[in-house]
């Protein structure tokens, strides 16, 4: 049996809206895909993208963050998208920078803003 990618989609709340536009845009290239979110990003992508393969983990703050990078960790996810919000400040900061250093440790493709996804979005291949 073959193993199906998964991408991790994330994005703070003042991006929420641009991570599902993202997604719609990029339905195509993702429908071959797993994905896995935090709570209210996974809401948003399926409420855009119903047709998605949606995982939709805990908050981001309440641990979802964590949970995407023990996916991390054990092999499960193959591409890290986080949009931050860099002008508003984060109380679960840790849990963002740890996300990130799992991703380089673990060297899984990671964007931080559109620009780098927009790039990363056309490497996709299932």
């Amino acid at each position: 049996m073959t193993r199906v990618p998964c991408i991790a989609l994330i994005a703070h709340d003042q991006m929420k809206d641009e991570m599902a536009s993202f997604a719609t845009r990029h339905k195509a290239k993702l429908l071959p895909w797993r994905i896995v979110a935090t709570g209210t990003t996974g809401g948003r992508i399926k409420d855009a993208c119903p047709e998605l393969d949606v995982t939709r983990l805990k908050s981001g703050p309440l641990g979802g963050d964590q949970q995407i990078g023990a996916l991390i960790s054990t092999g499960e996810v193959d591409m890290l998208v986080f949009f931050v919000d860099p002008l508003t400040p984060m109380p679960h900061d840790v849990d963002v920078k740890a996300l990130m250093r799992l991703a380089t440790v673990y060297d899984i493709p990671m964007a931080l803003n559109l620009a780098t996804a927009e790039i990363l979005i056309q490497t996709l291949t299932a």
